[in-house]
């Protein structure tokens, strides 16, 4: 059965936008996902497309605008639509909105590792020890050859006054990531 008009152009223009991503042609496929954002306004592709590609090219607030349309508009479709906003509500210091947002990602879908990690951050970066390191222990559980979550761990445990706990994650650290443990005892001053 043949697709409608509609549909069909809808097509035409999507495979056309990856065709210019292909070449490399950013602003390209950013004009036609716009055009196409005035025929298909609300699309969850279209948007998170755009907002991609206005993040690519330094267009932070245009970014976070069509993170936002899409979050309001299909708050359901992917934990990491979720995330995608939090990172750049976090990368612009709405530091309650981005908490919020890598909530809802975490809600959505619990093992999404890098909403762990981000929101890890996120709580270092208010001085909240204790949820942080809830965060981060998650993320490691997640990832545990990961050494990011782990590194952000055992600085936490620092931060909340457990030393052992964080030579523990250290001795952890230098059996799969001999390097990062190395650095983070230069950075703490004591050794695993």
């Amino acid at each position: 059965m043949p697709l409608s008009d509609g549909r069909a152009a809808y097509w035409r223009l999507r495979l056309q936008a990856l065709a210019l991503l292909m070449l490399a042609h950013r602003n390209a496929a950013l004009r036609v996902f716009t055009s196409m954002l005035s025929r298909w306004p609300n699309d969850g592709y279209l948007l998170a497309s755009r907002a991609h590609l206005h993040a690519q090219l330094g267009e932070h607030d245009l970014a976070l605008a069509d993170a936002r349309t899409l979050t309001r508009a299909h708050p359901r479709r992917y934990a990491a639509d979720w995330f995608n906003l939090a990172y750049l509500l976090a990368n612009a210091d709405c530091d309650e909105e981005a908490e919020r947002a890598f909530h809802r990602a975490i809600e959505l879908d619990p093992k999404l590792d890098r909403a762990w990690y981000g929101l890890g951050l996120l709580l270092v970066h208010a001085r909240r020890f204790d949820e942080a390191a809830v965060a981060l222990q998650r993320n490691a559980e997640l990832q545990p050859m990961s050494p990011y979550g782990w590194y952000q761990l055992a600085r936490v445990q620092l931060d909340r006054g457990q030393p052992e706990q964080a030579r523990q994650i250290m001795r952890h650290l230098k059996e799969f990531e001999p390097g990062v443990a190395a650095r983070l005892e230069r950075e703490i001053g004591f050794a695993a």
